[in-house]
């Protein structure tokens, strides 16, 4: 982890040693609502590298507790699947002089379909190896019995899936999306879905619960609640620490901070995913969170 310089910059700017937990809990209040970080110095008064520091260290602590936490999980269906982003530049602009962490990242997503906890996630390549690594984080975060687990058309589930969980402990299956092939696909519009494929991969999974809407949806909340994931602007992530660790940070106040409404309609009262899952027993503040670092 980069080691960044503080700088004080105006007499209403506080270095981060100087930081309460209720000042944190502001500064992660304005990023985990999609704000920049630019924008949360204006909000907050906050230096940028003091902002960053903050970012840097409680996405780790955020991380560390999560890894914790989310043991032995009773999760029954499992969806999977990936979203794209860049930092510093998209792969195809890349060029000799930049960084080597320069490019296409991906971020590798599981969600339980019941309690739309997000137990597993990783940041990397759109790769076999970053598939099993985390398909094999997934497995060990399950309490033992079996699930039934659903995936894009992505072919490296395939090799993955059956030797980490066993053919006896899975039922999977592979939704495929069908595209126009007519259309060309522009910079702002993709081709027309024309229909779906739902393919038995593993055992025996149940038809109406072969699906991938809801880790889809979680793609749309990641690109709404981080500002480093909204398509054609220049808020990308620069590095690829920052990136990180701002997914960490994000999933953990979805998790365990931000109540889910359907969740709570059910219940009858405010309802976050790990409170669903049996992880809580009520929703976190932005300053619980901030607290990890204490």
């Amino acid at each position: 982890m980069l080691a960044l310089k503080l700088i004080q910059r105006s007499s209403i700017m506080v270095s981060m040693n100087r930081l309460s937990t209720e000042r944190r809990g502001q500064v992660i209040s304005c990023l985990v609502e999609g704000m920049s970080i630019r924008s949360t110095v204006r909000v907050s008064g906050a230096a940028k590298n003091t902002i960053t520091k903050l970012l840097l260290d409680l996405g780790e602590a955020c991380s560390e507790y999560q890894d914790g936490a989310f043991q032995k999980l009773p999760i029954k269906r499992v969806q999977c699947n990936e979203i794209w982003s860049f930092v510093g530049a998209k792969e195809a602009r890349v060029m000799e002089h930049h960084p080597d962490d320069y490019g296409d990242v991906w971020t590798w997503t599981a969600i339980d379909a019941d309690s739309k906890l997000v137990p597993s996630w990783l940041v990397g390549e759109r790769t076999g190896r970053d598939c099993y690594y985390f398909l094999s984080d997934l497995r060990s975060r399950l309490a033992p019995g079996r699930i039934q687990l659903t995936t894009d058309g992505l072919g490296s589930y395939l090799q993955c899936v059956e030797p980490l969980f066993g053919a006896d402990r899975v039922d999977f299956a592979q939704l495929v999306k069908m595209y126009e092939s007519s259309q060309v696909e522009t910079r702002y519009s993709p081709a027309k879905c024309t229909g779906i494929e739902k393919r038995t991969i593993t055992g025996r999974p149940d038809p109406k619960h072969i699906s991938t809407s809801y880790v889809e949806r979680q793609n749309l909340t990641m690109r709404m609640g981080m500002r480093r994931f909204t398509r054609l602007t220049n808020a990308f992530s620069k590095k690829v620490e920052n990136h990180a660790t701002a997914v960490s940070l994000h999933f953990a106040w979805y998790n365990l901070g931000r109540t889910h409404q359907t969740l709570s309609k059910k219940v009858g009262r405010p309802t976050t995913p790990a409170m669903a899952a049996g992880v809580e027993t009520c929703p976190w503040s932005t300053f619980q969170i901030a607290a990890l670092l204490d």
